[in-house]
């Protein structure tokens, strides 16, 4: 009789461990990368307005200086977020005094002489517009809703944030419909840089979803879906149910 030669069994273990453990890292990772890379802006961020805002401040008073008469010389602390403290309390301060009578005088006061300066006129006017859009606290500033347009032709659509409803000149050069709304095309995956396009209000499509899960499938370039999980939407092909025959 001829002994049948058994094949030899792979090492399965030995490749659901790796396996295991590659997942655990990558699992890792997406919790890791996020926090990690937030806290280091934050220092970075943090530690350059310090360098801004201590510079100013009296030697006497500097914070390095002051652990050390209380700790002695050999104490080295790196003490971060006295700037920015400081930097909060003077603009809480310019704000208070910006809302009096004497601020508004000595404010219009000071525009009137920026005024005069070609250059500096020009771009310090750019700043503050875009200052108040940014930190208004108006919703007339903010973007109202997520939206579809046909961009850059028809038939290929791209995700837009509404503005405003168009006023003034355009709206009354722009013949096509009663009502026009301007619209922000953001580019992927930057959201800060786009077009701004000038739409009749029936191609405009309002979508469901905030602005803030529009942000998300813009910078994600599509990977982020956030009502991916809907189940109104049609399930995958590979996760459609079995149906009996």
């Amino acid at each position: 009789m001829s002994k049948e030669i058994e094949p030899k069994s792979r090492p399965k273990g030995r490749f659901r461990l790796f396996a295991g453990l590659r997942n655990n890292f990558l699992t890792g990772l997406v919790v890791v990368v996020p926090i990690a890379v937030t806290m280091w802006l934050i220092w970075t961020f943090v530690g350059w307005i310090d360098s801004w805002v201590l510079p100013f401040v009296p030697a006497a008073y500097q914070p390095e200086k002051l652990i050390k008469d209380l700790f002695g010389p050999d104490v080295h602390l790196n003490v971060r977020g006295v700037g920015v403290g400081l930097f909060l309390i003077f603009t809480v301060l310019v704000g208070w005094m910006a809302k009096g009578f004497i601020g508004r005088s000595f404010l219009a006061w000071g525009e009137s002489l920026v005024d005069r300066m070609p250059v500096v006129r020009s771009l310090y006017n750019g700043l503050k517009q875009i200052a108040e859009t940014v930190f208004s606290q108006s919703d007339e500033t903010k973007f109202d809703k997520a939206c579809l347009v046909q961009y850059p032709r028809k038939g290929i659509w791209a995700i837009a944030f509404i503005s405003t409803r168009a006023k003034g000149e355009i709206d009354r050069r722009i013949d096509v419909e009663p009502e026009i709304m301007s619209v922000f095309l953001p580019t992927t995956p930057n959201p800060t840089s786009g077009f701004l396009l000038f739409v009749p209000k029936s191609d405009v499509i309002e979508l469901e979803m905030s602005v803030e899960d529009a942000a998300k499938l813009v910078i994600s370039a599509g990977l982020v879906y956030p009502n991916a999980k809907d189940p109104a939407q049609p399930a995958p092909a590979g996760d459609a149910p079995e149906t009996a025959p």
